[in-house]
């Protein structure tokens, strides 16, 4: 009777903590959308999706797997745990159970080789070199990564003196990378240095941006299928790469078609005001589309790198 009574509570106690995780994302006002994401920033292009939803059913094949072996150890822990009316005869000692060995094999395997596939798959897709549709990509995009900051071109569009249309970054200026929604784009990586990251959040991963990749025989140029949404994302060194590693933000700013095929043609001419080729940040004010064509970075700022400001700062 005694037994029966204590797993009638273990079984309410099971159903309570069952409610409790149900209803827990739903009192922390989260979406399902938002649970399921475990943490991880909205994507915003395709590749990101396909990453999401790796790591994603990932994440839940683990916590299904957690869950039964939790449940297996305190089903064994309460319903099989010495009583005081135990005599102290051992229970029936099993030396070998082939089926059930074979079975404690077989879904390990399994489990890691539908892992396998469906990473490799992912990979392969990420990793490609030319967009899904076939052809080539609308847009090229280089990308160099140095210490400690970035430059963004783009070879295919000549700017005033046959110079491709560029963005440099500086101690005081972020550089924005203005990139088109809907269109496939390519990126091209180098850095004259060392080792840098190219790191979007909202992309999902990263790109190691290796030194002299052609001589290293390293493939450095994959691309995107296309942004999904006008936005301003920021983006990051992710490879510890020096003294300012930490400050080598830059930022990725998509808009619609339209606006970027005039940004890039505003950048090809001379500002009337200044006598010089637009910058990027004149070009963007000079669309006035509002929030995105702000002409500096809105998702990060710079960091002052002069040590002796940096000194006086500390020492004040």
């Amino acid at each position: 009777m005694a037994r029966t009574e204590g797993r009638s509570r273990i079984a309410r106690a099971a159903k309570v903590a069952v409610v409790g995780l149900l209803a827990a994302p739903a009192l922390a006002g989260c979406s399902v959308q938002e649970v399921i994401r475990f943490g991880w920033p909205e994507g915003v292009t395709s590749e990101a999706e396909a990453m999401r939803n790796l790591w994603t059913w990932s994440a839940i094949a683990a916590l299904v797997v957690g869950v039964i072996t939790w449940g297996a150890m305190f089903w064994a822990m309460i319903l099989h745990r010495k009583r005081k009316d135990d005599d102290g005869t051992l229970p029936r000692q099993t030396q070998y159970n082939l089926p059930v060995e074979l079975v404690f094999t077989a879904i390990p395997t399994v489990i890691v080789a539908v892992l396998f596939g469906f990473t490799v798959n992912v990979q392969n897709y990420i990793d490609k070199e030319s967009p899904t549709a076939g052809g080539p990509a609308d847009l090229r995009v280089d990308i160099v990564g140095f210490q400690w900051n970035w430059e963004f071109s783009y070879p295919d569009e000549a700017g005033q003196g046959g110079r491709p249309v560029s963005t440099l970054g500086t101690s005081d200026t972020i550089p924005v990378m203005v990139l088109p929604t809907g269109r496939s784009i390519e990126f091209t990586q180098r850095s004259p240095d060392v080792i840098h990251s190219f790191y979007v959040p909202e992309f999902l991963f990263k790109r190691d941006v290796f030194p002299y990749p052609e001589r290293n025989e390293q493939d450095n140029t994959y691309v995107i299928d296309g942004i999904d949404r006008e936005g301003a994302f920021v983006g990051r060194c992710a490879e510890l790469c020096g003294t300012y590693h930490s400050q080598m933000n830059f930022e990725v700013r998509a808009l619609e078609p339209a606006l970027f095929d005039r940004y890039i043609q505003l950048r090809k001419e001379t500002n009337p005001q200044t006598g010089q080729a637009y910058t990027t940040g004149e070009a963007l004010q000079a669309l006035n589309c509002g929030q995105w064509c702000a002409p500096e970075a809105i998702s990060t700022q710079p960091f002052s790198t002069d040590r002796g400001q940096l000194a006086a700062q500390v020492t004040g």
